[in-house]
């Protein structure tokens, strides 16, 4: 190639150079425009199937629980319909770390969502469950500075809490004085009066399961925590354990409870808090009477409700 053509082709490609690196930006920008498109389909393909994951594992959770419920509230219906038998369950949640706290339906058990009761809120005989008021009442007066761990309240409580001792308690609260203790009661929401002169004390499931939710959470006058551990590691060791332990265990072996039992004339009443051994944990309450019960009679029937309430919530078929 001469000089005069090579010049000529250099102008050609010198002119040409702006057009065809326009072509190759316009090739760019379109092929870009494309991959961000299908990114952002995708994205939203994967956004959607992630909500909808979310939605049906809700949907999941919201029937189970509504079977499980609906179970137990027919089961409670039944054995309460005499109106002899007041019951109350409220499910605590998995422990901390837990197998059950790392199970797949964890969120099935989150706490309060399962609580059901039947005949709860009617007024019983509370036999030695008032003692719980007690120990509760005596907790408060130890914020105020009122009440103090003396070798003597330590040897008295222990022993209302472990043998359902009664000199401690009838002690404490002919000192405190009726009208004090249940005002402090009615202040927590709980049902007052539970003490009157020449009347046995009275109390509602209801009001033993909102007590006992305070004492797992260590909330209201259960917020000092080696108190909150003195009194359920007593409630563990309590004597008193063909109830709601027995019935637990038969449920599932290895089950832990922490309970404080009542019984006088034909009433035999218990009111627990319930851990599982894979870390689920739940308050029931159960209250009986009549059916010509004495003594220790009516826990074995006590122990069957347990049986059967832990199954519904808790059993392998639950909620199924």
């Amino acid at each position: 190639m001469n000089d005069k053509k090579r010049r000529q082709f250099n102008r050609t490609v010198f002119k040409a150079f702006p057009w065809v690196m326009g072509v190759l930006l316009i090739i760019l920008v379109f092929l870009q425009i494309n991959s961000n498109s299908s990114k952002a389909q995708s994205k939203s393909g994967t956004d959607s199937s992630q909500q909808a994951t979310v939605s049906s594992s809700s949907s999941e959770v919201t029937n189970k629980q509504k079977k499980i419920k609906a179970e137990l509230a027919s089961y409670l219906k039944t054995v309460t319909k005499d109106g002899t038998v007041s019951v109350s369950f409220y499910n605590l949640g998995a422990t901390p770390k837990s197998k059950a706290a790392a199970s797949t339906d964890a969120a099935v058990y989150k706490p309060g969502s399962l609580v059901t009761e039947a005949d709860a809120h009617t007024a019983q005989t509370a036999a030695s469950t008032y003692k719980l008021f007690i120990a509760a009442y005596l907790m408060h007066q130890k914020q105020n500075g009122k009440f103090n761990w003396t070798s003597s309240n330590t040897e008295g409580f222990d022993q209302m809490i472990v043998d359902s001792a009664n000199t401690f308690a009838d002690s404490e609260l002919k000192s405190y004085g009726m009208a004090a203790v249940n005002k402090f009661i009615g202040s927590q929401g709980w049902y007052t009066p539970v003490f009157q002169q020449t009347v046995i004390a009275k109390t509602t499931s209801h009001s033993l399961m909102l007590l006992l939710e305070q004492l797992a959470a260590g909330t209201g006058p259960f917020k000092n925590a080696s108190d909150r551990e003195k009194i359920l590691k007593l409630m563990s060791e309590q004597i008193y354990r063909t109830g709601i332990p027995a019935g637990a265990s038969a449920a599932k072996t290895g089950t832990k409870v922490a309970d404080k039992v009542g019984f006088l004339n034909d009433t035999n009443n218990d009111a627990g808090i319930v851990t599982l051994p894979n870390g689920q944990k739940y308050i029931l309450v159960i209250m009986t009477h009549g059916h010509g019960q004495s003594g220790f009679s009516g826990f074995p029937k006590m122990a069957e409700i347990t049986k059967k309430v832990q199954t519904i919530v808790y059993g392998t078929n639950a909620g199924k």
